[in-house]
């Protein structure tokens, strides 16, 4: 047979991919993997790719972008607390800074997990002036986390001006929450991540906040639902003494995001009047309206089963 012959008329044969697309696919998997999952992700992209060095290339490069997206904390290897995982205590590409303990973490991305520790050398801690409000801050959002995240894990760093050494310059803390609830054996992961950038302002004796929340949540049980959802605030404050500038930037944590919480589960209350409405066409094939008026007590289940026509 003829070589354009081999192919059916119209079509063309298909172009292998090169090394370097299939590495930039697989990292796109990689990266785009729901919370707590990119190991799981990770397997099957290495059954698909069936290329040791093609993974290695892939994973070495999507892991710490994963990593520090989805902020997730490891124990550190002397069991003295948790480092997260980020570019605010991002030291070089494997270091990484826990200011609580002053100690800087070596990572290993790819298998998740602390592989040593050291004490932070004193360029990489902030000033004695700046440590103070750091740590008044850090205690009060441990309280706050405790009680508004069952397995959160916080963290505050100097991001800017850590060299200051007393009243008269400004300086930037960032505080960082991340939470996460993985439970693959009940077909559910989601995380929680909120970074806050707290500017505190000398000379107008003001402290300005700006803040990213992000939820994830996948739910994967005979399906594959998943949420994400960003949210963006602002407010301020007045400069006052460090245990007391503490105490009001973590009030104002506290309502920003007891308020974002209520309005997701407010959203969820009202889904089955709104969102999962328009998810389904107004006439099905069945030709018959579905009866959103009373819906609880509908089991899908047993209905798609009946209609289908392989029930007993």
């Amino acid at each position: 047979m003829a070589e354009d012959e081999e192919y059916e008329e119209g079509s063309e044969p298909e172009e292998e991919l090169s090394d370097k697309q299939k590495i930039e696919i697989a990292k796109w998997f990689l990266t785009n993997s729901p919370p707590g999952e990119i190991q799981y992700v990770a397997k099957d992209v290495r059954s698909v790719l069936t290329d040791e060095h093609l993974y290695n290339m892939a994973v070495s490069e999507a892991f710490p972008i994963y990593n520090k997206t989805h902020i997730i904390s490891l124990e550190l290897p002397d069991k003295s607390g948790d480092v997260l995982i980020t570019t605010y205590g991002e030291l070089n590409e494997t270091e990484y800074l826990d200011p609580r303990t002053a100690q800087v973490a070596t990572v290993d991305h790819v298998k998740q997990v602390c592989t040593e520790v050291r004490p932070a050398m004193d360029e990489e801690l902030p000033s004695p002036y700046i440590e103070e409000f750091r740590c008044a801050l850090d205690a009060e959002i441990i309280k706050y986390v405790a009680e508004a995240y069952p397995k959160g894990i916080c963290s505050v760093y100097c991001i800017n001006g850590k060299d200051v050494e007393g009243p008269g310059s400004d300086f930037e803390l960032a505080v960082l929450i991340s939470a996460a609830r993985h439970s693959p054996q009940n077909f559910c992961n989601g995380s929680w991540r909120s970074i806050w950038n707290v500017e505190f302002k000398d000379d107008m004796q003001m402290i300005e906040l700006r803040c990213t929340m992000q939820v994830g949540a996948h739910y994967f049980e005979e399906g594959n639902v998943q949420l994400d959802a960003n949210h963006e605030c602002k407010d301020s404050t007045i400069f006052q003494s460090p245990d007391d500038c503490a105490i009001s930037i973590t009030n104002i944590i506290r309502h920003h995001e007891t308020e974002y919480l209520a309005s997701l589960e407010g959203s969820y209350l009202n889904l089955p009047d709104t969102t999962f409405k328009d998810l389904r066409r107004k006439l099905p094939v069945t030709r018959t309206l579905f009866p959103w008026h009373n819906t609880l007590q509908i089991s899908l289940n047993r209905d798609i089963t009946k209609e289908i026509g392989t029930g007993k």
